[in-house]
């Protein structure tokens, strides 16, 4: 009795396609799945960023709100530091000093040649013998600020020329 040899029916190469056809299947699934994985990652991460975005905007606009809100309050502690009010000067220090850590720049318009972007021209007076081809700012009557870049509240300013 010697060892007996099986022999596979002629479907042996038809199984061996199908599993072939299965794996092939198998990988494109597969590829599929990890490609709507990386989508649903960048689209999270594309969510995280503009999520993270909206929230610096609110927080910038509130700052914003909360500043151009405290002006008065600092045009009233100007006005009292020029009329020498006693007392003003380390309060009015200290509320420019906390604005302008957050952002706010005054407006040093004194000279320069008037730009109606950053000032509003209240009062236009005749220019002397010195006339130059533009206006420039002599007074300025009430401060202008800006904020980031952006002009919060423009000056109000007396212009010669």
């Amino acid at each position: 009795m010697g060892a007996e040899t099986v022999e596979e029916p002629d479907g042996g190469g038809d199984a061996e396609a199908a599993v072939e056809e299965d794996l092939a299947t198998l990988l494109s699934e597969r590829d599929q799945f990890k490609d709507i994985a990386l989508r649903l990652q960048a689209d999270f991460d594309n969510y995280r960023k503009r999520v993270a975005k909206d929230r610096a905007d609110e927080v910038d606009r509130a700052t914003g709100r909360l500043i151009e809100a405290l002006l008065p309050v600092l045009d009233a502690c100007e006005a009292a530091f020029t009329h020498d009010v006693g007392g003003i000067e380390p309060i009015w220090s200290a509320l420019i000093g906390a604005l302008q850590k957050q952002g706010l720049e005054a407006l040093d318009l004194q000279g320069k040649p008037f730009d109606p972007s950053v000032a509003e021209a209240v009062v236009h007076e005749p220019g002397g013998d010195d006339e130059v081809d533009h206006p420039i700012v002599s007074e300025t009557m009430r401060t202008g600020y800006t904020w980031q870049g952006k002009v919060l509240r423009p000056a109000m300013v007396v212009v010669k020329g």
